[in-house]
């Protein structure tokens, strides 16, 4: 996390703290090695309360709030190499600006849905798995949770991370994160395409 180590190191002086938020199913023993370096805590969410609670499909997030609890910047995908995302909380810190909305981020929707609902359910019994290091039923739960919710990175991340943890050792392998996921994504669209419709019990051909 150089870059938010970095941005923490400049602003820590003007009543500003970073508080960052693990996405990780597996615990803190996953997580340790990549925060190592870093001055500002570090909590893990291992049940994904907090992208299910704002309803957010792929990860780095950033939430501002201020003194009293009020969120006054809520984007997904915030990126602390973009000069605009950077810029934006430097305006709320100086109280140049009140409250940063941006055109493209996410808004913090609440929607809900059986789909939706059951993805979740089985990301937890998932998770648990893993944790048990019953990797064939963690992966066999994930797999429907993305077949249900294929918008979800986190799911997504997780899967990888039980099928190439050789990928997530010492530093997380970006580039080959997207490679995957345009792999992924491609088969997917492939599927759509063939008519083909995938749930949780895999894909089929519908009447067949």
């Amino acid at each position: 996390m150089p870059g938010w180590q970095q941005l923490y190191d400049r602003k820590k002086g003007e009543n500003f703290e970073i508080l960052s938020v693990a996405v990780d199913g597996q615990g803190p023993g996953t997580v340790k090695p990549f925060v190592k370096e870093t001055t500002f805590p570090t909590v893990i969410d291992e049940n994904n309360q907090l992208v299910n609670l704002f309803q957010f499909k792929k990860i780095p997030n950033g939430i501002f709030m201020d003194e009293e609890g009020t969120i006054r910047l809520l984007k997904e995908g915030f990126d602390v190499a973009d000069p605009a995302d950077v810029k934006a909380v430097e305006q709320l810190i100086s109280g140049e600006v009140e409250t940063v909305t941006f055109d493209k981020s996410h808004n913090g929707s609440q929607e809900t849905g059986l789909e939706l609902q059951l993805a979740q359910t089985k990301y937890k019994l998932g998770m648990e798995y893993a944790r048990q290091k019953r990797d064939t039923e963690a992966l066999k739960e994930l797999d429907d949770a993305i077949l249900l919710d294929p918008d979800n990175f986190t799911i997504r991340k997780q899967r990888w991370q039980i099928r190439f943890p050789e990928k997530f050792v010492s530093e997380i392998d970006f580039d080959w994160q997207q490679e995957q996921l345009q792999k992924e994504k491609k088969q997917e669209d492939l599927h759509r395409s063939q008519g083909l419709v995938c749930g949780p019990d895999g894909c089929f051909l519908p009447g067949s």
